[in-house]
């Protein structure tokens, strides 16, 4: 039986290629964007939009409360299309916000919705140096410096609030380096490929399969060990989504 779903963030590189898995599977989507006119779009695909900034944070809960989302799917994200070297900068400051204070806001609006589980997209490149490949309960690297600092300080907070003292089952899946439709990058980055299908797909199996904690999210690599994804959600990260 279909469950209600809360994307946040239904209209990003993820969200695109999520939303129709979650259809396809009998869910019924309730999906958050900041853009009206992206609203009129996820409408016509069968989503109930809702227009909302996950930084108002009374909005945020009111929004969250209504649409009753058994289950949250959190793919927000702050990021120029294709990353652009331009605007990483600027990037990097605004998605570490997103990770810190707009999961917080998220986090509680879930918790007076009374919702169970909620699903949160985190990197996993933040790992800190150490023997290879890197499990799930490997140290996140908390002594950066500079922007890397930045970014993994935001997943560090993302994290903890995802997985902190609560009634929700919390459930962080950390991935590689997208690629594929809408992402900006058409080939395989070097180091931890995740195609942009097979992260959508890992979502929608975390939704009922999976014990509450993290994934690492990435194809094969010698880099983080992503055997506990392929042996407790079923995850394939040959996935793609012929639509």
């Amino acid at each position: 039986m279909g469950l209600r779903i809360l994307l946040a963030g239904a209209t990003g590189a993820i969200g695109k290629r999520l939303t129709p898995l979650l259809l396809e599977a009998g869910h019924t989507v309730v999906g958050t964007t900041r853009s009206a006119a992206k609203a009129e779009n996820l409408r016509r695909q069968g989503v109930e939009p809702v227009v909302v900034d996950v930084f108002d944070a009374d909005a945020l809960s009111r929004a969250v409360v209504s649409a009753r989302p058994e289950i949250v799917i959190h793919q927000l994200t702050d990021l120029p299309a294709g990353i652009e070297p331009s605007r990483m900068a600027e990037a990097i400051v605004g998605n570490a916000r997103i990770r810190d204070e707009g999961t917080r806001n998220l986090v509680r609006a879930a918790l007076a919705a009374g919702s169970r589980r909620l699903i949160a997209q985190s990197i996993a490149w933040a790992y800190a140096a150490g023997p290879r490949p890197y499990t799930e309960d490997a140290p996140l690297d908390d002594h950066a410096e500079g922007g890397r600092a930045t970014t993994v300080n935001g997943v560090i907070a993302l994290e903890n609030w995802i997985l902190g003292p609560s009634p929700i089952e919390g459930v962080v899946l950390r991935y590689g380096r997208l690629y594929g439709p809408g992402t900006g990058i058409g080939m395989p980055p070097a180091s931890l490929p995740l195609h942009v299908d097979a992260a959508a797909y890992a979502a929608l199996l975390a939704v009922d399969h999976g014990t509450p904690g993290i994934f690492n999210i990435a194809q094969p690599n010698e880099e983080v060990a992503t055997e506990k994804a392929v042996a407790e959600l079923g995850w394939n990260a040959d996935f793609r989504n012929p639509a």
